[in-house]
C-alpha cells in the first residue's frame, strides 16, 4: 500500500490504536480532548483516512479501525526517512542519532547484539 501519512492522519491513527475500534463520534470526541478537533474536522479526516485505506469503517455499528499497525507505519516513515534523508543508508541515520551522544556499557552492548543478530 502506497500512501503518504500527514500528521493529520497519523493522529486519527493514534487514536484508534490506543483506543481499539470507535465510533466516528467517539474519534471526534477523542479528537476535540487531544488535539482540539471540530467534530467536523475529524469527520473530513475520517474520510480522507477511508478514502487512502487507513482506516476502515465496519458495518454493524459502524466502528472505525485503524487498518496498519503502528509497527508497519513507524517501519514504513522510518524507511522513507532513510531514503529522503540518508541517501538510503541506515548506518548514516544510527551515526546521526548517536552524534555526540556518551552510550552507556549496557547500550553499547544492546548495540553490538542489534548489528550480530543483523549479520
Amino acid at each position: 500500500m502506497e500512501y503518504k501519512i500527514f500528521d493529520s492522519e497519523l493522529k486519527i491513527l493514534e487514536i484508534l490504536w490506543e483506543s481499539g475500534p470507535l465510533s466516528a463520534k467517539e474519534v471526534a470526541a477523542a479528537a476535540a480532548g487531544q488535539v482540539g478537533w471540530s467534530k467536523t474536522t475529524t469527520y473530513t479526516m475520517l474520510k480522507k483516512c477511508v478514502e487512502k485505506g487507513l482506516v476502515e469503517r465496519t458495518e454493524p455499528g459502524f466502528l472505525c479501525r485503524a487498518l496498519p499497525t503502528q509497527a508497519e507505519v513507524r517501519r514504513r516513515e522510518t524507511r522513507d526517512l532513510i531514503d529522503r534523508m540518508y541517501g538510503g543508508s541506515p548506518d548514516l541515520l544510527v551515526a546521526s542519532l548517536l552524534d555526540g551522544k556518551t552510550l552507556s556499557g549496557e547500550e553499547i552492548t544492546r548495540l553490538r547484539r542489534m548489528v550480530e543478530e543483523l549479520k
